[in-house]
């Protein structure tokens, strides 16, 4: 499975109703399971981003059309980073020859 850390921000929208953040975490928790996508970690944060979720996913499309169903609600707008574990840079090195 495919590591992804995604950066999240609220939008005006997602401010506006900020008390309701940790059940729409839950929801989308519920609507991750429909792509394939496992919340693996979710923290609130202090600073630039409101959130960081850790997740796997079988692969880039699963993860960007669970993002893009969540985006469409209109309360968080995200980046993501494709992550790899020190097991996975192992393998990528080793094919530097």
């Amino acid at each position: 499975m495919a590591m992804y850390i995604v950066l999240v921000n609220f939008t005006d929208q997602g401010v506006r109703n900020l008390k309701d953040t940790t059940k729409r975490a839950d929801a989308a928790r519920e609507i991750s399971k429909k792509f394939g996508v496992t919340f693996k970690d979710l923290y609130w944060t202090l600073g630039s981003y409101d959130e960081v979720i850790i997740f796997e996913a079988p692969d880039d499309a699963s993860m960007a059309a669970f993002l893009a169903s969540v985006g469409a609600l209109g309360n968080v707008r995200t980046q993501t980073l494709r992550a790899f574990s020190q097991a996975d840079m192992n393998g990528i090195l080793a094919k530097l020859g």
